[in-house]
């Protein structure tokens, strides 16, 4: 299948613009990636549909705390990843594409939600964007039979591409693992202002939530944490923000992030915005009404709860909760 979103060069040659790295790609090579390969002069999908789990994930897992909380949604993975994050939790499939997959179309993909009442389908696992075309047609197929679309990702594509993918989607957590430069070249291989600038570009229109995976020495300090918050909190201090406990896997030997420690830097992101939760640290956080502290939503594990909501609006103060999904 022929990929979208390239450009044809001399000798045979391919530049991809789906995402910020633009790779030029010659015949028999892919890009960065892994997963979009020149053939012949035609850049196309060599794992379009093949997907590398398929599961049925409660939304705090995604996580997603403000978008139909204490729901089920349909997961799907793919291969491949356009970062090489040397701490990734499922780098078995991120970092490899030679790993037993299942074909399934888009319109058989929606076919299993539908037949399994899932409302929603998540596009997660890997990095999901180097699959843009799998999931703008699964995603129209989803919408036109009244599912909703839920992205997790690392956030690294073009402003073109994702002006489309934004019309499909609901939701979106975005990974934001670090606020330097540095380490988004030397660790991952990405810019962090692309990051930044697909955060901006998506706020405010669809549900969105942010991660960080908080590593000691890397990204662990008070300052980097508060400027990563007010950052967020200059787009909109209501967007959710998950501070996440990283534990030792792939090549990082790093001991593992305390999770008090975590749970301190979360005081400083409350500094400037309204909802921030941690995440891997044993504990589930409630949802809490901002301007009076009253427990909106309740989590113990994954069961959840609405005490402090009702119509919308905080039951003590009445400030309105825009979380869709809220009874």
């Amino acid at each position: 299948m022929e990929a979208r979103f390239y450009e044809h060069r001399d000798d045979k040659k391919v530049r991809c613009r789906l995402c910020p790295h633009n790779c030029l790609i010659s015949p028999g090579k892919t890009g960065i990636c892994r997963v979009r390969l020149n053939t012949d002069g035609t850049l196309t999908l060599p794992y379009y549909g093949k997907l590398s789990a398929v599961a049925v994930d409660p939304m705090e897992k995604k996580p997603l705390y403000h978008f139909f909380p204490g729901s089920s949604i349909l997961s799907v993975g793919f291969v491949g990843c356009s970062f090489h994050c040397p701490f990734c939790q499922n780098f078995r499939i991120s970092q490899s594409v030679d790993i037993p997959t299942q074909d399934m179309t888009p319109g058989q993909l929606v076919e299993l939600a539908r037949r399994n009442g899932a409302f929603a389908l998540a596009y997660t696992y890997s990095e999901p964007l180097i699959h843009l075309e799998y999931i703008l047609e699964a995603a129209g197929l989803a919408r036109s039979n009244g599912i909703k679309n839920v992205l997790v990702s690392n956030g690294y594509i073009n402003e073109e591409p994702a002006e489309e993918l934004l019309g499909v989607l609901d939701a979106a957590n975005i990974d934001f693992k670090g606020n330097t430069p540095e380490f988004y070249r030397r660790e991952l291989g990405g810019e962090l202002e692309e990051v930044k600038r697909f955060i901006r570009q998506a706020a405010g229109r669809i549900a969105i939530e942010v991660t960080t995976l908080v590593i000691p020495t890397r990204n662990d300090t008070e300052q980097e944490i508060e400027q990563m918050a007010s950052f967020l909190a200059e787009i909109d201090p209501d967007i959710p923000y998950h501070l996440s406990c990283y534990f030792p896997t792939y090549k990082y030997s790093i001991p593992l992030t305390s999770p008090q420690a975590v749970l301190e830097l979360a005081e400083h992101a409350r500094k400037y915005l309204h909802y921030v939760y941690v995440g891997n640290a044993g504990i589930m956080e409630n949802t809490n009404c901002p301007d009076c502290g009253r427990t909106l939503i309740d989590r113990r594990g994954y069961a959840v709860s609405f005490p402090g909501v009702s119509g919308g609006k905080c039951t003590k103060c009445g400030r309105r909760i825009a979380i869709p999904g809220l009874p």
